[in-house]
């Protein structure tokens, strides 16, 4: 296989400065040890990166975004801030009907599938150089659109979705090398022998649809986008309409290095729309769209999963649990799980809404404290998170969605409140919409409310007979509703044992025992599996093989050569 094809080569070197990066991530893919190809702490990139970052941002507010793809119209945007409330004003290159792109996706196929999977990569592997460079705008974007706290949206939608992409680059080009491309084949059959001359074609699916959510939508969208592109596909981003512009950021980034190495822009394309007139199932449905990723709400992902003729990718939304069954340090748990029930104010997949404890108490540092003093520690650690003046507003941001803020009102009467969620002040965004997690204790016979997702911050107290109790229940919940993360804090070895084998069988990774700066909210990038795919939260997993070959077809060619 040539490295470039003939008219890259006079470009190969810029892209071959990619091949070492490609290989270590290749590399990391294999061993799952720790590994970040983009470092996470802001400092790691230029000294002034806040400062022009947000000069960048606001550059583009109240103006039409400019991006490579055709296009008949410009499309007012809905996106509004969560920390200032008002709208971003920015207008997006549109075409008034979905055929338009999807027409433009189909003249732009032919040269991309053509392209070899090494190009390919090293070609979107430049993409991610350029994006790697817009960190600090991309962070003043997602959170003025998802109402992550900065922090956050900084390492989200940069470094931690860039980990992700790459991920999806380098076991794309590792699947797509998997098999030789040619092969000289002979059979012996006595005294003859027959050869044939065997081409094994890589052949992708064709256009690939891509449906962004409101509150990660680089994080979640990187993934399959990035899969999609490098196995020969050519995307079209549909975009949640509340939050735009960070995914335009990247769709810009990756047109532009296309045409600049002569690839057709529209290889990908951004499809926005508006919540009045939404153009996702007109997409969706149409018979030349052959893949799509999705993430979002159960309800349009079980919709996906049932178009036929569709391969899908979905995230959907899961009921996830904390079990508390002992532990060492009754401080360092609460202050873990106060963390993971306050980060981003609960507007995340793997966030914990019902903590199961044993109505007879737990064991610490092997003493039993009872369970009111167990609910009281737990209580008493969210407040402390969520009213410290610093750290509070840091923490929880925003509230993405109106409809969240109204949940978590109206989720106050699903149950006995054991501490009322209120308004964080945010003292440099007076008008941000902010709203603390809500404790309730609910029985453990109410199934009706603990089997569904309350998105936001709306944690549920479980009092159980016995950790047991508590391991059935986050089973059954897990497996009838889905789930993508467990949070276990367990001191006996065979107990724990236990729960790990049960939460397998229910598809639901487990997180044990953590302390200090890791949370069950967290997965990372080359190591864990983000999804399982094996219960009703989603039917695939990042970054999985799967993920990437479901994508394309194997096709054999042979010719006789005797």
């Amino acid at each position: 296989m040539q490295l470039f094809e003939s008219t890259l080569d006079n470009r190969a070197a810029a892209l071959s400065a990619h091949r070492a990066l490609l290989d270590r991530a290749i590399q990391a893919i294999h061993e799952r040890t720790f590994y970040a190809a983009y470092d996470e702490n802001p400092k790691a990139y230029a000294e002034d990166g806040m400062k022009t970052g947000a000069a960048a941002y606001e550059a583009l507010l109240g103006k039409p975004f400019s991006l490579k793809q055709a296009s008949d119209t410009l499309l007012q945007a809905e996106e509004v801030s969560p920390y200032t409330g008002q709208p971003l004003g920015i207008t997006y290159p549109a075409y008034q009907q979905p055929e338009g792109y999807l027409k433009a996706a189909q003249a732009a196929f032919t040269s991309w599938k053509a392209t070899s999977p090494q190009t390919r990569a090293l070609l979107l592997m430049e993409s991610l150089a350029r994006f790697k460079d817009g960190f600090f705008l991309q962070s003043f974007a997602t959170q003025h659109t998802t109402g992550q706290g900065w922090m956050m949206a900084f390492q989200a939608s940069g470094p931690h979705a860039a980990d992700r992409a790459l991920e999806a680059i380098a076991l794309g080009y590792v699947e797509q090398s998997r098999f030789p491309e040619y092969q000289q084949w002979e059979k012996p059959m006595g005294k003859v022998s027959v050869h044939l001359k065997k081409h094994f074609r890589i052949v992708p699916k064709g256009i690939a649809l891509t449906i962004g959510c409101s509150t990660f939508p680089v994080w979640n969208t990187l993934p399959g986008l990035y899969a999609s592109l490098v196995t020969g596909n050519v995307v079209i981003v549909k975009p949640h309409p509340g939050a735009i512009l960070p995914i335009a950021l990247v769709v810009r980034d990756i047109q532009e290095v296309l045409a600049q190495y002569g690839f057709d822009p529209n290889i990908v394309q951004l499809a926005p729309d508006t919540a009045e007139h939404p153009i996702t199932k007109t997409l969706a449905e149409d018979a030349r769209v052959k893949i799509i990723d999705f993430t979002g709400s159960s309800q349009f992902g079980d919709y996906v999963e049932q178009l036929p003729g569709k391969i899908t990718f979905t995230e959907k939304a899961g009921v996830n649990s904390i079990l508390l069954d002992s532990t060492q340090d009754l401080k360092e748990t609460m202050n873990n799980i106060a963390f993971s029930l306050c980060l981003y104010s609960g507007q995340m997949c793997t966030c914990p809404q019902n903590i199961f404890i044993p109505e007879g108490g737990i064991r610490v540092a092997g003493e039993q404290l009872p369970y009111d003093e167990v609910v009281k520690a737990l209580v008493a650690a969210v407040a402390g998170l969520a009213g410290h003046e610093k750290a509070g507003p840091a923490v929880l941001g925003a509230i993405q969605n109106p409809a969240t803020a109204r949940r978590v009102r109206q989720a106050s009467q699903l149950g006995k409140v054991l501490l009322e969620s209120r308004t964080i002040a945010n003292p440099e965004f007076p008008d941000a919409r902010t709203a603390s997690p809500l404790i309730l204790e609910v029985p453990a016979s109410k199934l009706d409310v603990l089997k569904q997702e309350y998105f936001g911050p709306i944690v549920f107290v479980v009092p159980t007979k016995h950790t047991e109790e508590s391991i059935r229940l986050a089973a059954e919940i897990a497996a009838e509703k889905g789930a993508i993360s467990c949070g276990v804090w367990c001191t006996d070895g065979p107990t724990l044992h236990h729960i790990s084998d049960v939460m397998s069988e229910a598809a639901t990774p487990v997180s044990a025992n953590l302390a200090g700066p890791i949370y069950v909210n967290q997965n990372a990038g080359f190591s864990d599996f983000h999804v399982t795919g094996g219960n009703p939260s989603g039917n695939a997993s990042l970054t999985d093989p799967a993920f990437i070959v479901r994508r394309y077809h194997l096709v054999g060619m042979r010719i006789l050569s005797n």
